[in-house]
C-alpha cells in the first residue's frame, strides 16, 4: 500500500463524505435500520450519529482498510449501542447465514471490487423479510452527464479509491435478487458527475 493510499485517501474520504449534502443523505436511511445491523463499508463511522438507538440492537461495522478503521474508533466514544468490527471485503462476508435484520450501504456499491458477489453475501446473511437499506452515487439519467461519467471514470477511479462515477445502483440491486420496496432519487448538490443520488430499500424476493 502507497503512502497515498495509506495517508491521504482515508483522511480525503472522510473530509469529502462528512459533507453536507451527504450528511442530509444518511440521515434519510440510516435511522429506519433495526435490530442487528451490519453495515458495509462502516468507513470512518459517519453514520454512527444517525442510527435510532432504541431500534438497533448491534452493529458489525465491515471495511477492509485498518486506517479507516482507526478513524471509526474514535466516533465510537459513548454510542449507546455495541459495534464490532471487521477487516473483511463486501464479497466475504464472514457472518452466518439468516443472521442480520438489516444491512446498511451508503456510498459503498460504488467502490466494491465485485458488488454483484456482495449483493448475493448480503442476501445470504439477512433473514427472511430482513432490508437491504442504501444510499448511493451513480449512473445519471441524463446522456450528456453518463458520457462524462464515462469519460472520467477511469480516472476517477485510480484517485478515488476504487470509487466508480457510473455504476447502475438500482439494476446491480435487483440483479442480485432483491426487490425494490421503496426508491428515490435526485441530484444532491456537488459536481454532477458524482452527484445523482439513488437511495431507499430493498428485500429478497
Amino acid at each position: 500500500m502507497g503512502i497515498y493510499e495509506q495517508y491521504i485517501l482515508p483522511k480525503m474520504t472522510d473530509f469529502v463524505c462528512s459533507g453536507k449534502p451527504v450528511t442530509d443523505q444518511r440521515k434519510k436511511v440510516v435511522p429506519l435500520a433495526k435490530g442487528r445491523v451490519l453495515e458495509i463499508g462502516i468507513g470512518s463511522g459517519l453514520n454512527f450519529p444517525y442510527y435510532d438507538s432504541s431500534n438497533v440492537d448491534y452493529v458489525w461495522g465491515l471495511d477492509p482498510s485498518d486506517q479507516m478503521r482507526k478513524m471509526a474508533e474514535r466516533r465510537m466514544i459513548d454510542l449507546p449501542f455495541e459495534v464490532e468490527f471487521m477487516g473483511s471485503s463486501g464479497e466475504q462476508i464472514p457472518l452466518e447465514t439468516s443472521s442480520v435484520n438489516t444491512v446498511l450501504v451508503t456510498y459503498t456499491l460504488c467502490t466494491i471490487p465485485n458488488a454483484d458477489q456482495a449483493l448475493r453475501e448480503i442476501s445470504r446473511v439477512l433473514i427472511l423479510g430482513g432490508e437491504l437499506l442504501f444510499c448511493e452515487h451513480g449512473l445519471a439519467p441524463e446522456e450528456g452527464v453518463r458520457k462524462w461519467q464515462s469519460i472520467l471514470n477511469p480516472i476517477w477511479k485510480r484517485i478515488g479509491g476504487g470509487c466508480n462515477l457510473n455504476r447502475p445502483i438500482p439494476d446491480l440491486i435487483e440483479q442480485a435478487g432483491f426487490k425494490i420496496t421503496n426508491i428515490e432519487t435526485m441530484y444532491i448538490p456537488g459536481w454532477k458527475p458524482a452527484s445523482f443520488n439513488y437511495w431507499g430499500a430493498a428485500v429478497q424476493k
